[in-house]
């Protein structure tokens, strides 16, 4: 009788192209050809066979991505190239400060620059030697990440090879793994239905999920992954600017995002921010910004780094996301150091996907010179689209009811006396056996 097993490794090797090739349409291009139940069809057959024939398993089988033990924690990667923050610009006047330093600082040169959404997610790095993923990391601190490997190779955007005759013997992108508003609302809403807590935000879902001890864990949480850098690599030419390296790596299989553009002015890159500004609210995923970076690379080796930001980027912020509620009360905290904090009440109010309730008050001089009143219309935003803070009283909402704050006179948690030492703008606990101070 013929050895079955030729014919069932040209059958395994067929089956992880056409799994490779759909999970590319689906989860890359967002393109699908074929229905999820012919898909799973595929997949079933691909693990029949490879629990018949064990060795014909390999690192970058489709089967792979999930299935790996649990871990007791991560360990430790040293980045070859560390992982850098970036210049934060808040208004045009500072884009443009920016564009002039780089001017002063390469006054002969021909700048153009590559504009992209800033992805509000994880900044990972992975690594990839003879086609195979190797390596995947947290920034960091940026020199030193989490080995998140395994939790990454459960996000199917994230291709487990690349084609050996394509690609650099050995190299790195770096990417941010993030979750789309559509995914959050499913994990939320699935969530509350089974009694656990709520995620803030997409943001901290997708922090909270790739950095899961077990890897199944992750692979539920639908999460997905833009490519932004090549970090370094050997052994291949690769091209001289940014934006031909990122549609290198797109026909490598990562998933670049279709929303980034190359800009031939500073102005383009303004017109950019101003168009990704209005359709913000109807993108999939969560962005608080954009980002511009000088698209040659021999220009930014020029421009080089100041401290850990390099000159030639930048991330131009949007203006926090805002919204109107009522002040329906002023509380206070007791600090540890006795200090009386007052905080603000307010209806619950959607700000920037995250629902807003609370939001500190610093002082009594600080509510005093906002004008803040017990039952006003208040502006609230996300301050850096995180913190929430009252921006300010709507004056012409105001009925005559609303009642000025006083900063009170006793403690609220043990009923000593409160003072304001001279000078000081913190009211405090005269009490140095508060229960608060404990």
């Amino acid at each position: 009788m013929a050895d079955p097993k030729p014919e069932a490794a040209a059958r395994v090797a067929e089956l992880r192209k056409l799994i490779n090739h759909h999970n590319y349409r689906y989860y890359v291009l967002d393109s699908p050809e074929i229905s999820d139940a012919e898909y799973d069809r595929l997949l079933r057959e691909l693990q029949a066979l490879e629990q018949q024939y064990p060795d014909l398993v390999t690192p970058d089988s489709p089967t792979q991505r999930v299935g790996a033990a649990p871990v007791a924690a991560f360990g430790v990667v040293e980045h070859r190239l560390p992982l850098l923050s970036l210049a934060n610009a808040f208004s045009n006047e500072e884009l443009m400060a920016w564009h002039k330093r780089l001017k002063n600082q390469a006054p002969d040169a021909d700048f153009d620059f590559v504009a992209e959404t800033k992805m509000d997610g994880l900044a990972v790095a992975i690594t990839y030697v003879d086609g195979l993923l190797t390596t995947g990391a947290t920034r960091g601190d940026g020199f030193r990440g989490e080995n998140i490997t395994q939790n990454l190779k459960t996000i199917r955007s994230i291709p487990l090879s690349v084609p050996r005759d394509a690609a650099p013997p050995s190299f790195e992108v770096r990417g941010e793994v993030f979750m789309s508003k559509a995914s959050f609302k499913k994990l939320n809403e699935e969530r509350a239905r089974e009694g656990q807590a709520l995620f803030a935000n997409p943001r901290n879902a997708a922090a909270g999920s790739v950095r899961q001890l077990d890897p199944r864990i992750t692979s539920q949480r639908q999460l997905d992954i833009y490519v932004y850098a090549l970090g370094w690599s050997e052994g291949r030419q690769m091209p001289d600017n940014h934006w031909d390296t990122m549609q290198y790596l797109k026909s490598l299989g990562f998933k670049v995002n279709h929303d980034n553009r190359l800009c031939q002015s500073i102005a383009e890159v303004e017109e950019f921010h101003k168009d990704i500004a209005e359709k913000r609210e109807g993108l999939p995923y969560e962005t608080d910004g954009i980002v511009a970076k000088v698209n040659s690379f021999p220009l930014q080796e020029r421009l080089g780094f100041v401290a850990r930001e390099p000159r030639w980027a930048i991330a131009y912020k949007f203006p926090p996301m805002q919204a109107t509620t009522r002040l329906t009360g002023i509380g206070i905290n007791v600090g540890r150091t006795g200090s009386l904090n007052p905080f603000a009440i307010m209806e619950p109010v959607l700000v920037g996907g995250v629902t807003v309730s609370r939001a500190a008050l610093h002082n009594e001089d600080y509510i005093r010179q906002k004008d803040l009143r017990i039952g006003d219309w208040v502006i609230v935003q996300r301050a850096g689209d995180v913190i929430p803070e009252i921006v300010g009283p709507v004056v012409s909402r105001r009925t005559g009811s609303e009642r000025p704050f006083v900063m009170p006179t006793r403690c609220p948690v043990c009923g000593a006396d409160a003072v304001r030492p001279e000078g000081e703008a913190m009211s405090r606990c005269s009490n140095a056996a508060c229960p608060a101070q404990a």
